[in-house]
């Protein structure tokens, strides 16, 4: 059988925030020494074969259907086209890797603060100089579609294949298009984000290829994994309360509320959201109940595996 072929990113912050999030999942990433280092595996979860490229190149990878599965940036799996949806699916959010793509303009242009203000000024520029705004930017899909919606159309793309910030200093466009996370480096660079022009709030995205080769065992690989995953957040979500179980009749009783917005029955105990563990344990404390101890579980397995079943269902349609 042919593994299901995971892309991770091969260096920088990024990768070491991927390799945390996986080991705090319990999957450890072992280099299995081919292709100078290219290649690793899962420790104890056969059947995924871990591949570390740039995170360019796996956004490129997972829309070919190169990979089965991969970690990036939306920013980057965004800019695969309008109809990257038809051949990528967003498993889950990871929490780290955040940027905004924002639209930035000279400091000096006091009377832009707007799209529709930037609409103006493009539309002037044109009829003074009969050339259109330039755009230095390395997102063109998420530019053009962006400044559509926007109704801004009297502009020329200029890519960038270096720093961007500084196309306007140097005289190769008027504005950008960029990736930030502070604002500091555009304002370094004498550049202000339009109010209205952010484009996407960006983080690390675990991501499927919906045109991958999914046949044989591959998605039932699929499902070991992301059942993990889908484990170690509901985990994080939730606490363990025990109590004696002589008094189990009296905790019932007293926890009927939460059990019904949707707490989970364990032998002398209940499984709850952590945003109710005060007035879970007030509850129990005027029910005279205690000790009541409460726990962090490391994973909480469930039948149900949301994004797997999307993907499976997705998938089935094709």
């Amino acid at each position: 059988m042919s593994d299901v072929i995971l892309g991770i990113p091969s260096k920088g912050r990024l990768k070491e925030q991927v390799e945390a999030w996986l080991a705090d999942a319990g999957l450890k990433i072992e280099a299995d020494g081919g292709e100078r280092g290219y290649r690793a595996r899962i420790v104890g979860l056969d059947g995924i074969e871990v591949r570390l490229i740039s995170a360019g190149e796996i956004a490129r990878a997972l829309n070919s259907g190169e990979v089965h599965l991969g970690i990036t940036g939306e920013d980057l799996l965004r800019e695969q086209g309008d109809d990257f949806e038809a051949r990528l699916l967003l498993l889950r959010a990871l929490g780290f890797g955040r940027a905004d793509l924002v639209v930035a303009t000279p400091q000096s242009w006091l009377d832009v603060e707007t799209m529709a203000d930037l609409e103006e000024v493009a539309h002037d520029h044109l009829a003074r100089t009969g050339r259109r705004l330039r755009v230095a930017t390395k997102y063109v899909a998420q530019t053009r579609a962006f400044f559509a919606r926007h109704g801004v159309g009297d502009y020329r793309i200029v890519e960038s294949a270096g720093a961007t910030e500084g196309a306007p200093a140097a005289g190769a466009a008027e504005i950008v298009v960029d990736i930030t996370t502070t604002g500091a480096t555009l304002a370094a660079n004498h550049l202000a984000i339009v109010r209205d022009g952010v484009i996407l709030k960006s983080q690390a995205q675990l991501a499927a290829a919906l045109t991958a080769d999914w046949s044989g065992a591959r998605l039932e690989v699929a499902r070991r994994l992301l059942s993990l995953i889908e484990a170690r957040a509901r985990a994080k979500r939730t606490l363990t309360l025990v109590w004696p179980a002589e008094q189990d009749l009296a905790a019932r009783t007293a926890t009927a509320a939460f059990e019904a917005r949707g707490g989970q029955a364990r032998a002398s105990g209940l499984l709850i959201p952590r945003g109710e563990l005060a007035a879970a344990g007030a509850a129990l404390e005027s029910a005279g109940v205690g000790p009541v101890t409460a726990a962090a579980p490391e994973y909480v397995f469930a039948p149900e595996c949301p994004p797997w079943e999307q993907l499976r269902d997705l998938l089935s349609q094709n």
